[in-house]
């Protein structure tokens, strides 16, 4: 019944389905930094999409194309950064050629039956950004032509259709995870075919292993893919063999709700993580760990993002009070309004 429960939790805060559309959101489920322009960042609320040129003194309201629908994540072309992809809820994915002003939905194949998807979590092939991955409700799917066309990927996935999250390999982006509510997947050919490997998350005997341990966050050392750190709904966890086992991180913490996970580039053992009690970092590769929420109004948050060329420049959105953004590393936190009569 707990896990049941910690699954709904999840879910019912990643719909917010009592919000309407109009209705203006302090809740910022994703943010993203522009790779080479560092004070150009987008947010998503559970409202619109809000973008800023000057590191978040102004904003402006991304809204063509998007009226009726909600974003749930943000993921910006690593090679073409005027390219924005945006997963929505229950409509699939868009995408913006012109850095936000206008949103164009690319869902072709992208559901199961007449089930839209929940789009949880959008990722570049490292290789090839024509190349995308998308975590649905209904599967994994993959584009290889910049999301004209989907074709579903989950073949081995036979007890589960929930995905919450991917990972791909930075030197070999044929190796991908995927988090779903029943742990962890993985796949060694391009998610042609998917295995569990939930050595150590997911026990063999677990009742009910479709929804036995959600995974909400993957993130994979750039300097030594072998390390893999999985944020779940039960705590950090962490494998040193791709997989093949993991062990618990934190422990001391208690089961923490983990959304978010950000590693300095670099630095593999420098981490930052995000619950629903807030902001923790480690800088022993996850042995140790340390608050850092000076300044945070809400505890309670949703997503963490770094600048790619300042690791001292942190993000992180919250369920309910807005963004904040730290300037030395998560030692302090400032409120960022999102200012809402400026449009584009």
């Amino acid at each position: 019944m707990k896990i049941i429960v910690r699954q709904a939790i999840a879910f019912s805060m990643m719909v917010g389905l009592l919000l309407s559309c109009t209705q203006r959101s302090d809740r910022v489920v994703a943010v993203a930094v522009h790779p080479a322009k560092s004070k150009l960042v987008y947010v998503a609320t559970e409202e619109a999409v809000y973008k800023t040129r000057d590191g978040g003194q102004a904003w402006k309201r991304l809204s063509e194309g998007l009226t009726r629908v909600r974003v749930m994540n943000l993921a910006i072309d690593p090679r073409l950064p005027a390219n924005v992809f945006a997963g929505t809820l229950a409509d699939g994915v868009y995408k913006s050629p012109d850095g936000g002003r206008r949103w164009l939905p690319r869902n072709a194949g992208i559901q199961k039956g007449t089930i839209s998807a929940n789009v949880n979590q959008l990722v570049f092939d490292p290789a090839d950004s024509q190349i995308l991955y998308a975590a649905t409700t209904v599967g994994v799917f993959q584009t290889k032509d910049a999301g004209q066309s989907w074709t579903e990927r989950m073949r081995g996935m036979t007890e589960i259709n929930f995905i919450v999250a991917l990972a791909i390999d930075p030197v070999s982006p044929n190796i991908l995870y995927a988090g779903t509510s029943g742990g962890v997947y993985r796949s060694f050919d391009g998610a042609d075919h998917w295995t569990k490997a939930n050595n150590g998350l997911v026990p063999d005997d677990a009742k009910m292993a479709s929804m036995a341990l959600g995974v909400n966050r993957l993130l994979i050392d750039q300097a030594n893919p072998d390390v893999v750190y999985a944020g779940t709904t039960q705590g950090v966890f962490k494998t040193l063999n791709k997989g093949e086992a993991w062990s618990r991180l934190a422990v001391d913490l208690g089961e923490l709700y983990v959304s978010s996970l950000v590693l300095e580039p670099g630095n593999g053992q420098h981490l930052y993580m995000g619950t629903s009690t807030g902001i923790f970092q480690s800088r022993d590769g996850g042995q140790t760990w340390k608050a850092t929420n000076d300044g945070l109004d809400n505890l309670n948050i949703r997503s963490i993002a770094m600048d790619p060329n300042d690791s001292q420049v942190l993000y992180a959105g919250t369920n309910g009070s807005g963004l904040f953004r730290s300037q030395d590393g998560g030692e302090s936190w400032i409120h960022l309004p999102l200012a809402p009569e400026a449009q584009e």
